[in-house]
């Protein structure tokens, strides 16, 4: 996985957690939900990047 891979997987990351606290300190549930949800795609590209790195090993 590339540092500007890692880097926007972690800034999807950070917005989707930002997105999170400020949907729930507001009561604005469709916000919450939608950081969570960031937070999870960005989790998954993570993953993926992970298993990618895992295979193109030598």
């Amino acid at each position: 996985m590339s540092f500007v891979d890692k880097a926007e997987n972690k800034l999807e990351e950070t917005v989707g957690k930002a997105k999170e606290v400020i949907g729930e300190k507001t009561g604005n549930e469709k916000l919450e939900a939608e950081g969570q949800a960031d937070q999870g795609k960005a989790g998954l590209k993570q993953t993926g990047e992970k298993v990618k790195d895992a295979f193109t090993k030598d």
